[in-house]
């Protein structure tokens, strides 16, 4: 495939909002994770709770789309100067030729929540206030994306649980090649919710202590909320921008939950990633792993890992950090990806205290200071739907 440009990105998590306070957070160990404090969520857990969105609400022009999820990805727009990088692509190839690719997994079902709560006792109707097409329908997320920035292009919503936003980088690529359009803003935006925090919680995979990816003693997640976006673009010669090199899917449709033992479809994900790419395993420097701190996942991915990048292969989770972010997971990952190439840096796994001494890919505990030229991010949902992308330079 030909390489897209990732012109500009920015995002928020428990770290902090924009790409300073994520980078200073995962310079300084500084993980996000608190103790569960989420209204009405009674729950012996740690979650990645971004600050302040509470009482940040909407601006008048965007009311209708009202709800915590549509606060948190708002929040992030505002960093980074990503709103003038937009305003600059519209007026190189105009707003109708911009398109709005946007991953989420709940959407704003807190929303819903509260309807449910408060209908009417004899009739059972929900609220007259609640506006489902515009806050828990998929599709709102992406709709307010391309309101907010008043973008006229082609708009995608996907929602494949953990997967999600790095399936839109894949959409994303696939748009600019048909010619469909000129620029793409991608994202992924979760936010916490009690269905997530008690659904996982019944499931039996969400820690009592912080998460501890791929560590012998791992627990289980800690359930986080985040947002991040990216304005794609063709590369041009000479383009100091972070490249998109490739990207892979597949579904392997083993368990509604769990993933092959072996990561055979994690596995298929890679090396459609690398063959599109046009690289060899060996040119890959780094793994930034779905890494959920689950016994299943840690291991079924470490085992897809090794079989196609061989073993020892360095690598590590950023949940540690901010929690598994769900919908937003794959764009934050990727967008880290993005931060380790222009910074030169590789983080390790946080919390991580003794590597489960069954995996053979080599985890990182320690920050490393290295040039990447390529770097591997991994997405991996329920239902088998697995995504994987390869982020670099120019020279990989």
């Amino acid at each position: 495939m030909r390489p897209v440009a990732i012109r500009d990105y920015t995002l928020i998590s428990a770290l902090g909002a924009g790409r300073a306070a994520t980078l200073e957070g995962l310079r300084t160990a500084r993980s996000g994770l608190t103790p569960c404090d989420f209204p009405g969520a009674d729950i012996p857990t740690w979650i990645g709770r971004v600050a302040g969105i509470e009482a940040c609400p909407l601006p008048s022009r965007l009311t209708a789309f009202e709800c915590r999820n549509h606060r948190l990805a708002f929040q992030a727009l505002q960093h980074d100067g990503f709103l003038s990088a937009v305003a600059e692509a519209v007026r190189r190839h105009g707003r109708e030729r911009i398109a709005v690719v946007i991953g989420t997994s709940t959407s704003g079902i807190l929303e819903t929540e509260a309807a449910y709560r408060h209908r009417d006792p004899e009739t059972g109707r929900l609220p007259r206030d609640f506006r489902y097409p515009q806050t828990q329908n998929t599709f709102a997320a992406a709709d307010f994306v391309r309101t907010a920035l008043n973008l006229g292009g082609p708009t995608l919503a996907i929602s494949t649980a953990c997967s999600s936003s790095a399936k839109v980088f894949a959409s994303a690529a696939r748009m600019l090649a048909a010619g469909w359009c000129d620029a793409a803003v991608v994202g992924g935006v979760d936010s916490l919710c009690l269905t997530t925090l008690y659904g996982f919680n019944a499931l039996s995979l969400v820690s009592d202590e912080p998460c501890r990816p791929v560590d012998r003693d791992r627990k289980g997640i800690s359930i986080g909320e985040a947002a991040g976006f990216a304005l794609l673009e063709h590369p041009h010669p000479g383009d100091p921008s972070p490249l998109l090199l490739g990207y892979g899917e597949s579904a392997d449709a083993y368990h509604m939950s769990s993933p092959h033992p072996d990561g055979l479809g994690a596995a298929l994900a890679m090396t459609e990633c690398l063959a599109r790419a046009g690289l060899e395993p060996g040119g890959v420097d780094f793994t930034l792993l779905h890494g959920t701190a689950t016994p299943a996942n840690d291991s079924a991915e470490d085992r897809a890992l090794s079989s196609v990048l061989g073993a020892g292969a360095p690598c590590s989770s950023i949940k540690g950090w901010t929690g598994h972010t769900l919908g937003a997971a794959g764009i934050l990952n990727a967008l880290i990806a993005c931060l380790c190439l222009e910074e030169d840096f590789l983080p390790p796994s946080l919390n991580t205290l003794s590597v489960d001494p069954a995996f053979t890919s080599r985890v990182l505990l320690r920050e490393e200071r290295f040039t990447a030229r390529a770097i591997l991010s991994n997405a991996f949902g329920f239902g088998g739907s697995n995504a994987s992308l390869l982020l670099g330079r120019a020279a990989a």
